[in-house]
């Protein structure tokens, strides 16, 4: 099967991209991941996102999105991709339950993972107390105690914003030292409403099965372990982007992350787009998701028009 674009992954950026492409009569090919709607599926109340002024669950906005695309044309196919050749064209991409696809531009949308301690009672608690997301949501823990699990810069800048919200903030980090940058230490230690737990490793997240009452913590130097009460955890030790298959075919920083060229969401491939966190490090938002989505479409749609009209004046 061969396809004008294909849009890998189905989370806001890719469903946006989905969106705009479907109604420029492109009828885009979305592959959807293991993870149908990505990590808004695993997010309760989405208040943050434009236009639902009583906020909105976040697997039905991205359902919501989802049935725009179709209505428009979409088609969405669930499968893994394993392989993609970017050197000739058409692109081709191998999917486990679809074989083998062309495309003759691509999306790359399948976004980040947070890291997870993967200790016991985090993962069956997140939306009940446990997020990997302050800004997303911090608003919910008005008044309330938080944990933030972590020691770099992205921990201080999560704990910093959370005192805005909690009554108090609470860093535990599993050494004495930080990995954050000065600056952002002193920040955070500067702030009266954040307390310090270091090098104490947290062990199990505490809950009645319904909301998350605590973290319990072992301490490096003695082994005594303790239960920290909390009414939220928020893990902040990083994110991990999407991007293994295609590792050493389109250029990446250090991290992970595809390069675009700033200001579009070309990469070093021409007719390969990247959209939403899978090149966004800083951000991490649905809404600047999305508006990547719009943009990778936009791209997509010129550099296609650009290859007709070079098409056409070389058959001249």
């Amino acid at each position: 099967m061969s396809y004008k674009t294909v849009i890998l992954g189905t989370g806001p950026a890719g469903l946006t991209a989905a969106v705009y492409l479907a109604r420029a009569n492109m009828e885009p090919l979305v592959i959807e991941g293991p993870e149908p709607g990505g990590q808004l599926t695993l997010t309760t109340e989405v208040e943050n996102y434009p236009g639902f002024p009583d906020g909105i669950m976040g697997p039905e906005l991205m359902d919501n999105m989802k049935k725009q695309a179709e209505r428009f044309g979409a088609t969405f196919k669930r499968g893994w991709v394993t392989e993609v050749d970017v050197n000739n064209r058409p692109f081709k991409l191998a999917v486990d339950e679809l074989g083998e696809i062309e495309a003759e531009t691509l999306i790359v949308s399948t976004g980040a993972t947070a890291k997870l301690l993967e200790i016991p009672g985090e993962r069956e608690n997140i939306g009940k107390g446990v997020s990997t997301c302050a800004t997303c949501d911090g608003f919910f823990f008005k008044g309330k105690k938080v944990v933030i699990i972590g020691g770099g810069d992205s921990a201080m800048e999560e704990a910093n914003f959370l005192t805005k919200f909690a009554s108090e903030v609470r860093i535990i980090h599993r050494r004495h030292e930080l990995r954050a940058s000065k600056i952002m230490q002193d920040r955070a230690r500067n702030n009266d409403t954040i307390n310090w737990s270091l090098n104490k490793t947290p062990v199990e997240v505490v809950s009645d099965g319904m909301k998350v009452s605590g973290v319990k913590v072992k301490d490096n130097e003695t082994g005594a372990e303790e239960t920290i009460e909390t009414d939220g955890v928020f893990v902040a030790i990083g994110h991990r982007p999407n991007t293994d298959f295609v590792q050493g075919k389109v250029d990446t920083d250090e991290a992970g992350y595809i390069l675009v060229t700033p200001g579009t969401t070309d990469t070093n491939i021409p007719g390969l787009f990247a959209c939403g966190d899978v090149q966004d490090s800083k951000y991490r938002q649905a809404v600047t998701a999305a508006g990547t989505g719009c943009m990778a479409a936009m791209d997509c749609e010129r550099y296609l028009e650009g290859q007709a009209a070079l098409d056409w004046s070389q058959s001249l």
